[in-house]
Formats: structure tokens, sequence, C-alpha cells
């Protein structure tokens, strides 16, 4: 059964979670399982195995790095050698922040993004040993930006987040906002609906709507594992419609009911 994995049911507090993880020879694939509510970092740092993803299964090698969104649905393999990673998972709302902050482009689209940079291993050791004594978020700061130092997503050149537009978004996350939709985020953006949506994909690679979409989906998701707030009320306060459409919506992105997804979220765990 495919798990839903939520980020405080191990986290305790902490501003993120590293582990590293061993899978031998031959043994069974991990658990495929989405996130509830957070994204990971996963550095391969010996041996070799197969990611396996509802797209299809993209091959794991030392020194390879791998960012899941959630609603990614996957599960990892080793080869006949094992396979050795370090995961540093970590709320999806504070990287969408950094991204915000930092106008840095190329990493919203979706799906799983990997690289192959084997300098990145030690940024992922540091992390893990910053993690065993009580990290903080600057600690958290510092694994994005050396990491980020080393991986180049998307074309070459690709155009920062303007001002304006990264304010924009960030004022989004807001619920109050995220009920009044795309007509709020042009109002909050202050230019025109074209203007708006080419630069949203030239940084982004969605549209507006697709943008708030994605937000309140991500945010629904978050009350879901997190509150015993009513499905109804979830749906109202995210921006949707009714009820009916919010489930269709959630059902469509994450292949579970609202109801299921919380059932099943109450039981997660971060590997």
């Amino acid at each position: 059964m495919e798990q839903v994995l939520r980020f405080e049911a191990h986290a305790f507090g902490r501003p993120y979670h590293a582990a590293r993880v061993r899978i031998p020879a031959r043994a069974r694939d991990t658990e495929l399982h989405t996130h509830a509510d957070f994204h990971e970092f996963m550095g391969v740092v010996s041996g070799g195995g197969e990611h396996l993803l509802t797209t299809g299964v993209e091959e794991l090698r030392a020194g390879d790095v791998v960012l899941v969104r959630p609603s990614d649905r996957h599960a990892v393999r080793g080869s006949a050698d094992g396979l050795e990673f370090v995961n540093v998972a970590f709320p999806s709302s504070l990287w969408q922040g950094f991204l915000d902050l930092t106008r840095t482009a190329g990493w919203s689209s979706r799906g799983p993004v990997g690289f192959h940079q084997p300098a990145a291993v030690p940024v992922f050791e540091r992390a893990l040993d910053r993690f065993q004594t009580n990290p903080s978020t600057y600690d958290l700061l510092r694994f994005w930006t050396d990491l980020l130092e080393l991986l180049t997503p998307g074309e070459p050149g690709a155009p920062g987040v303007p001002d304006w537009l990264a304010k924009a978004c960030t004022a989004m996350r807001a619920e109050e906002n995220l009920r009044g939709g795309v007509p709020r985020l042009l109002q909050l953006a202050g230019v025109s609906a074209a203007h708006l949506s080419r630069s949203l994909r030239a940084a982004y690679g969605v549209t507006p709507t697709a943008f708030v979409a994605d937000l309140r989906l991500e945010h629904a998701a978050s009350l879901l594992a997190a509150t015993n707030t009513s499905i109804a009320g979830i749906a109202s306060r995210c921006g949707f419609s009714s009820q009916s459409y919010f489930t269709r919506c959630f059902s469509t992105a994450h292949a579970l009911t609202p109801s299921e997804f919380r059932h099943r979220s109450q039981r997660a765990f971060v590997p």
C-alpha cells in the first residue's frame, strides 16, 4: 500500500531531517510513497541502484543528487552492489520561501529533478553531521546554499525572479490571499495579466492558474496532515469553491481522496 509521509512525524520541531540510508544487495525495494508536506534531496554516496517513479525508472549512481517534491510517487531499489545515500528532508513552505527570497529560478517545475555532481556528497555529509547536534534553520540554509552553488537547474542563463514576483509569490502563501486566487495574485503583483503569465512561466515554468492551484493543494495537504479541521473547512480556507471540487482536484493530484490522505498521513514517517 502506498504511504504518505509527513514531515513532523519524525522531525519533532527541528527545521530538517537527515538520515543515512543503506540498501543492501538483493534487498527489497523501499515502499512506494509520496510526501504530504515536504521536499527532500537525496545524495548518493556509494553503490548504485534505481529510482522508481510513476514516469519510469532512473538509474542512481554515486555522486547523483535528486530533488523529490510532494506528490511525487517514488521508491528506491539497490543494485547488486547495494546503495547508500544521505536523505535530507525539509518543509515545502520553507523551501519555496527560500527560492522566492533568493530569486532562484528552475526549481519549481513538477516532477523529480536529478543531477550528477560528486562534489555535492560532502555537502550532504555536513548536513547529516549538523543534524546530529540540534540543528538550526541556519544549518538548513547553509545546506541549500552550498548545494545550489554546485547545481544549476534549467536552461543556461535562465532569468532570475524579479523582486515584485518574488514578493507576490511569497504573499500568496497566506490563506487570505490563497482564497483570492489569481485575481489576488494580480493585485499583489501590480502588473498586467499577460506580464504576470510571462514572468511566472519564465521563472517557475507554470501558469498563474497552475501556480495558485499548486499552492492551494500544498496548503490543503499540510492542513489535512497536521490539523483536525473538517474537509469542508479546509476547502474553504484554501480557496476552493466547494468541498466536491476540492475533493476532485486533490484526488487528481495525489491519487487519494482528502480523507484517505489524512488517514495515511497520521501513520506516516520520514525514512
